[in-house]
């Protein structure tokens, strides 16, 4: 029965529901899931279900996020994109997650995609499958670390240049303020006790949700009188894209709000009840997302002067901040906040970040994996692959100072590929079969399950396209858009890799009976 793919109406048999029953007895079913897994528990469950949250929260923060990318969005087509396209984006991201949740239900790993991928894969090309989404999910992961950290340093420049006149900043001098937030935000990781971190991720979502309150109330109460409502429903495009281009343009840069809210996915095994709470967090993550962020653009959108300046801005952030409160000191301070909440983000990106690299060195999937996949007795947690993380970031940030355009059209791949880790899994149950998955507590059905995974594909490829649209439709030498080229060179990288690795990467063995057996008595 090993490695061997169940049919879809494999039920538990009598003797598979007295090993289940001995199951749920004799070991706790969390770990009996994870052997069946052909794993071995390593991590302490020590992350509530609404610790799991505040990590995943932390690292969307959507309303967050999108102040990041506000203007390229007004770019588009005005208010109207700005402000109506991140509920499509969360539409679109909402749906896929779906068919990642159903796997995390079934198969819950700190491993994620490239895990679900190595089990329901066909025998012929699982390994390299696995090993291509593995390796895309661990960049994905490193960089997106990587922007968080960044938009900390810069948020930091931009008030001193903001409240200092005179004050610019070289870019090497943002790089090193960039290093400073790589050490300052590893500390909280290596300091905070395993079973006190799960209260830290909780602080984070909830520093966030009240600092979008007080964004809110001091924007618009300082505010009053300037108010703009049609700005919402204006269509002003200044990107050059007609209605269509523009607004799938908009769309895909709304997914940056949303797109990390499969994080949770890599604690796994670090949280009781995977099975059942992963899929919760996933749609809560989004629903709070959502209702964060629409009511904050809906008045960022009306209390907006001049969106030239805001679009021109070293911080676009700070500067419609300014334009709310016609107030430098309550700017800076709005500003100040936000940079604290940039900064409480990225401990929980090196915990997500470290756990998917320590998952896949598990299997092999990296040079000197051995060493990587080690987990520290005394702290309880992958110290050596979160340095491993932590160091690809600081190299990485060098190419800040060579081109920002280079560093930020990398960053903006990061979505990409998550995507890419999101669907190729679902793309296999498309065409290969639903009947690949075993029983599982959260279950989207064969139909609503069809369609889901097929969404999903379709989407990657129209989204993956408009992706590499450059952001103006005469564009220049400084706004050129270098997706296509990034993701072409990380796709050489990653093929050279699995040369070396081919031999020796392997995933998880698989006992069916045994899964079933746990998940019949799990859900």
């Amino acid at each position: 029965m090993k490695d061997q793919i169940p049919h879809h109406d494999l039920e538990v048999c009598p003797d598979s529901q007295g090993d289940a029953k001995q199951l749920g007895e004799t070991f706790d079913l969390d770990e009996a899931i994870l052997r069946a897994q052909g794993r071995e528990a390593e991590l302490v469950r020590s992350f509530s279900w609404i610790g799991a949250l505040g990590l995943a929260f932390s690292i969307v923060n959507s309303w967050l996020s999108y102040a990041a990318c506000f203007g390229v969005a007004y770019s588009y087509g005005g208010g109207q994109i700005a402000t109506f396209s991140p509920l499509l984006s969360a539409l679109t991201q909402l749906v896929m997650l779906q068919g990642v949740a159903e796997l995390a239900s079934a198969f819950p790993s700190s491993g994620g995609q490239y895990h679900y991928t190595y089990i329901i894969a066909p025998e012929r090309f699982k390994s390299f499958a696995a090993y291509i989404v593995g390796m895309i999910n661990v960049i994905a992961w490193w960089i997106n670390t990587a922007s968080g950290t960044i938009y900390t340093a810069i948020s930091a420049f931009g008030i001193c240049r903001f409240l200092v006149p005179g004050f610019v900043g070289a870019q090497w001098q943002v790089y090193l303020c960039y290093l400073l937030v790589i050490i300052l935000t590893l500390l909280p990781i290596f300091i905070i006790p395993q079973h006190r971190v799960d209260k830290m991720t909780q602080g984070s979502m909830f520093l966030s949700i009240l600092g979008f309150l007080l964004v809110m109330i001091v924007c618009l109460v300082m505010g009053k009188g300037s108010y703009h409502p049609s700005s919402l429903v204006e269509y002003q495009p200044r990107s050059g894209w007609g209605p269509g281009p523009g607004w799938l343009l908009g769309i895909g840069n709304g997914e940056y709000a949303f797109v990390a809210a499969g994080a949770c996915v890599h604690i796994s095994e670090e949280i009781p009840k995977p099975s059942h709470r992963i899929p919760l967090v996933i749609n809560l993550t989004i629903l709070i997302g959502v209702l964060t962020l629409m009511p904050w653009i809906i008045a960022m959108t009306c209390v907006i002067q001049d969106i030239d300046s805001v679009q021109n801005s070293f911080l676009p952030s700070l500067e419609l901040f300014y334009q709310a409160t016609n107030s430098k000191a309550a700017a800076a301070a709005l500003q100040v906040y936000l940079t604290i909440l940039y900064y409480t983000c990225v401990p929980s990106q090196w915990i997500t970040s470290s756990r998917m690299t320590w998952a896949f060195s598990r299997d092999n999937g990296l040079p000197f994996s051995t060493h990587w996949s080690q987990i520290d007795s005394k702290r309880g947690i992958p110290v050596r692959a979160t340095l491993l993380s932590a160091g690809f970031c600081a190299i990485y940030g060098l190419l800040y100072i060579a081109s920002t355009q280079a560093f930020n059209s990398i960053i903006n791949t990061a979505i990409l590929m998550l995507n890419i880790t999101y669907t190729v899994p679902q793309g296999i149950l498309a065409t290969c079969g639903r009947d690949r998955l075993p029983a599982r507590y959260y279950n989207l059905g064969r139909v609503p399950g069809y369609a889901v995974n097929i969404f999903s594909v379709g989407w990657l490829i129209v989204s993956g396209v408009f992706f590499c649209f450059p952001t103006t439709r005469t564009p220049t030498l400084g706004d050129m858009n270098y997706n296509s080229i990034v993701i072409c060179g990380t796709f050489a990288i990653i093929l050279l890799c699995w040369l070396e690795r081919r031999k020796k990467f392997s995933g998880p063995m698989i006992n069916w009976e045994s899964l079933n057996a746990a998940q019949a008595v799990d859900g």
